[in-house]
């Protein structure tokens, strides 16, 4: 137990101000001498043993009549580690320009808000701790230091389970921790959400797998400048968000993953880098699985890695030029509409000449072959009143699944391309009706037949003759009442039938393909 007698004079200033919630500031006002990188060298005179801080955070000096204790300091150095593990504080904590000489550990306790703000600290264990209010880390540097006791990985800033009423503010820090964890909280309850704006830069992996964030997520400008021991940045599985904005210059040199996340409402990356793990062909972007209201992909550069959005689900997507690397994972990827930007405004992405053609190859961009991307593509145009472009993209998927087809097949499938676009241009069989029918008349019209039987049967007509050949049902009585004694015309005559055949077998398949499909 510490008696006052044993206090530097620095202690015994904040020890009779914690009664009555007084701040105690120990800066000098020499701006030279008050940054707090240099706070190694502060002397005696702005000392304080976090064995003192967590004295009076325990209630060794407690509140006097009609006062609200509380606990702020400013511009002090403070030695020794603060150990509240486990503890209930009843009292704020304010914690400003303060340069710490070890780490704060917070594991399991129940506090108020707690505040270190502008400070220098060797790391913050807060798992399993419970904040009734907030969290605020901003503007501090977090180093990570000794492997944290929850997970055994070197981490900056443990928030696992951890439980905040208002919010946790990051803004402003940042938090080293090269290629281990920076951040590392796993279930994080934030009612208020997270903030990491203003020129947050995190060196290693932000880890937010299962949190639920009823305020967001905010990393406008955030930098996530290296990833975590397995090439991730940003790790939010599972993750249950109202919003997650990466927008206005983020970066990430290292994976996004968002993989099972849920956000009820915005999921934006307007304006974003995805660098990608570096040194490596990692990811980007993973989204697999995720579900969000508006995803927002106009990033300010293509991504450096694939993007994956397979199984995921959103309303409406926005994309631009940058949006897609070389290779997107597309399979299961379900939207309900798709927007760009046209003359500031953001419109349905149809209409334009090009359209089919550019979103065909969006999907092309998917590695191997899946029935899914093209048929969720024209579920959008049909949706949005383009059949005519809905069945282009129905048979651009015809013909990318005919390269994974055995050479039979594919020659069958040239066939069903060339007639009638596999049911869905049903006109080319009227062309090549019309085609073969002039072709025949032309030629027939040039001979003279061999009547089968003289005397009997209609005279001979060469449009009806060539009809009749290339009908193959019923019959107009020409074709079994003549034939040719020159074998070139004879000729001509089987191949016809042939291909009278074979044009009716292909316009059945692709109308049949078409109405199944319908």
């Amino acid at each position: 137990m510490l008696s006052y007698d044993e206090l530097t004079s620095p202690e015994r200033e904040l020890w009779d101000a914690f009664p009555e919630g007084r701040g105690v500031d120990l800066r000098t006002g020499v701006p030279e001498d008050d940054r707090v990188g240099g706070g190694g060298g502060w002397g005696p005179e702005r000392t304080v043993r976090a064995v003192v801080i967590g004295a009076l955070l325990l209630g060794a000096n407690g509140p006097r009549p009609g006062a609200v204790a509380g606990l702020r300091l400013v511009g002090a150095r403070i030695s020794g580690r603060l150990d509240l593990a486990g503890a209930q504080v009843g009292h704020p904590v304010w914690l400003e320009d303060c340069w710490f000489e070890e780490g704060v550990d917070l594991s399991g306790a129940s506090t108020q808000s707690v505040a270190i703000v502008g400070s220098r600290v060797p790391g913050v264990e807060a798992g399993l701790t419970r904040v009734e209010g907030r969290l605020d880390l901003r503007r501090s540097l977090l180093e990570g230091g000794c492997a944290s006791p929850l997970h055994r990985r070197v981490t900056a800033l443990s928030l696992i389970n951890a439980q905040v009423s208002g919010a946790v503010n990051l803004s402003g820090s940042e938090i080293v921790a090269p290629g281990e964890w920076a951040v590392s909280a796993g279930g994080l309850v934030a009612e208020g959400g997270v903030y990491c704006v203003d020129g947050f830069v995190a060196h290693g992996e932000v880890r937010l797998m299962g949190a639920q964030l009823p305020g967001g997520l905010h990393m406008r400008g955030a930098q996530l400048a290296g990833p975590g021991p397995r090439g991730v940045a940003l790790a939010l599985d599972n993750a249950v968000v109202a919003t997650l904005d990466c927008s206005g210059g983020f970066t990430a040199n290292g994976t996004v993953r968002l993989r099972g996340a849920r956000i009820s409402d915005n999921l934006t990356f307007e304006g974003a880098v995805l660098n990608g793990p570096p040194g490596s062909d990692g990811p980007s972007l993973v989204a697999s699985l995720t579900q969000a209201v508006d995803f927002d992909l106009t990033l300010a550069r293509p991504p450096a890695g694939v993007v994956d959005l397979r199984g995921a689900q959103v309303s409406y997507l926005h994309d631009n030029e940058h949006s897609w690397p070389d290779v997107v994972e597309l399979d299961g990827f379900v939207y309900g509409s798709i927007k760009e930007e046209d003359s500031g405004e953001r419109r349905e992405a149809v209409g334009r000449r090009d359209s089919v053609a550019h979103r065909v190859a969006w999907v092309r961009r998917s590695p191997g072959y899946s029935p899914q991307p093209y048929e969720q593509l024209a579920s959008w145009y049909r949706k949005a009143g383009h059949d005519d472009d809905a069945r282009r993209v129905l048979l651009a998927k015809q013909r990318h699944r005919r390269r994974t087809l055995r050479p039979a097949a594919r020659v069958w499938g040239h066939l069903l391309d060339v007639t009638v676009g596999y049911g869905y241009r049903p006109w080319l069989a009227g062309i090549w009706l019309l085609t073969l029918t002039l072709l025949g008349t032309l030629a027939f019209g040039t001979g003279s037949p061999t009547a089968v039987k003289r005397g009997e049967g209609a005279p001979f007509q060469p449009l009806v003759y060539t009809l009749d050949l290339l009908v193959p049902i019923g019959g107009l009585g020409q074709r079994t009442a003549w034939y040719w004694t020159d074998d070139g015309l004879q000729w001509l005559a089987y191949l016809l039938i042939a291909f009278g055949w074979m044009l009716t077998t292909a316009v059945v398949a692709g109308v049949t393909r078409t109405l199944q499909k319908n």
